[in-house]
C-alpha cells in the first residue's frame, strides 16, 4: 500500500506540475553521469564518469553565461550519488528541466558511434532496454537499495512499468531532445536519434528531462571527440544551443 501511494504522490506531482508550468525555464538540474565508486563505461585511462562530469560543468557554465539561467548540479566533483537523490535534488529545487550526461560504449562493435538523447517511454528495442537494464544497475551498490526504490534493475516488466509514470512531459522532453540531436548534427556528429527508455533517474523526477549519450567510448572517431577538452566543449556548446531554442519556443 505504502509503494502504490509514492507512485500515485509522484504521478500527482506530475499532473500538477504540468497544470501549474509558467512556460518559463528559471532553474536547470544538470546530472553528471556515474562518480565516485562508479566508474560507469570506460576504455583504458578514459572513464565515463571524468568525461561526463568535464562536459557537464562546461553546459552549465555556458547556461548561467549565455541564458541566465539558475543552474544545480548533482555533483561538482568525482562522488558517488544514488540514483534517486539525483532525481530528488531536481525535486527539492522545483527544476524546470533536468538534464542527464553520459558516455555510451558497444562491447560488440566499435564501429558504432553517434550521439543518443532519451527521454523516459516505453522501450522500442531491445538495445534500448538493456542500456537502460545497465544505467540503472547502478542501484545495487547502493546501500539498503530495497528501501529506496520499488523497482528490481533487471526485470524488464520493472522498466516498462515505470516508463509509463513519466508521460506528463513526454511531449516537452522529447521536443528538446530532438533539439539536441539537430544541434549534434550541425556541429558535424553523427546523430543516432531520440529515443525512449526507462531511465529510473528520469522517472524519478517531476519535471521535463533529457538523458544524453554523447558518443561511443569504443568507437574510435568518438573517442577523439571524448578524450579532449575541446571536444568537452563542442559538445557543451551544441547542447547550450539546442536549449537556446528551446527556451525561445516555450517563453514565446
Amino acid at each position: 500500500m505504502l509503494k502504490f501511494l509514492k507512485v500515485l504522490f509522484l504521478i500527482l506531482i506530475a499532473v500538477g506540475s504540468v497544470a501549474a508550468q509558467k512556460r518559463q525555464l528559471k532553474t536547470i538540474v544538470i546530472d553528471a553521469g556515474h562518480g565516485g565508486k562508479d566508474p560507469g563505461t570506460s576504455h583504458g585511462k578514459l572513464k565515463e564518469k571524468n568525461i561526463a562530469l568535464s562536459i557537464t560543468l562546461k553546459v552549465g557554465k555556458l547556461i548561467e553565461e549565455e541564458l541566465g539561467i539558475k543552474v544545480v548540479y548533482t555533483r561538482k566533483k568525482d562522488v558517488f550519488i544514488p540514483l534517486h537523490e539525483r532525481g530528488s535534488i531536481a525535486n527539492r529545487h522545483k527544476a524546470d528541466l533536468f538534464i542527464c550526461i553520459h558516455v555510451n560504449a558497444n562491447p560488440y562493435s566499435s564501429k558504432i558511434y553517434g550521439s543518443e538523447t532519451y527521454t523516459m517511454g516505453l522501450h522500442k528495442t531491445e538495445e534500448n532496454l538493456e542500456l537502460a537494464k545497465r544505467e540503472n544497475g547502478v542501484i545495487l551498490m547502493e546501500e539498503n537499495y530495497e528501501k529506496n526504490y520499488d523497482f528490481d534493475p533487471n526485470s524488464p516488466l520493472a522498466h516498462i512499468k515505470m516508463a509509463n509514470y513519466q508521460n506528463a512531459f513526454m511531449r516537452q522532453s522529447l521536443n528538446l531532445a530532438s533539439k539536441v540531436e539537430k544541434q549534434f548534427q550541425k556541429s558535424g556528429r553523427k546523430s543516432r536519434g531520440v529515443k525512449q527508455a526507462g531511465f529510473q533517474v528520469l522517472w524519478e523526477t517531476t519535471m521535463p528531462g533529457i538523458y544524453i549519450e554523447t558518443g561511443y567510448l569504443t568507437n574510435a572517431t568518438d573517442r577523439k571527440l571524448l578524450e579532449s577538452e575541446k571536444g568537452h566543449q563542442q559538445i557543451a556548446e551544441a547542447i547550450v544551443k539546442a536549449l537556446k531554442i528551446y527556451k525561445e519556443e516555450i517563453e514565446k
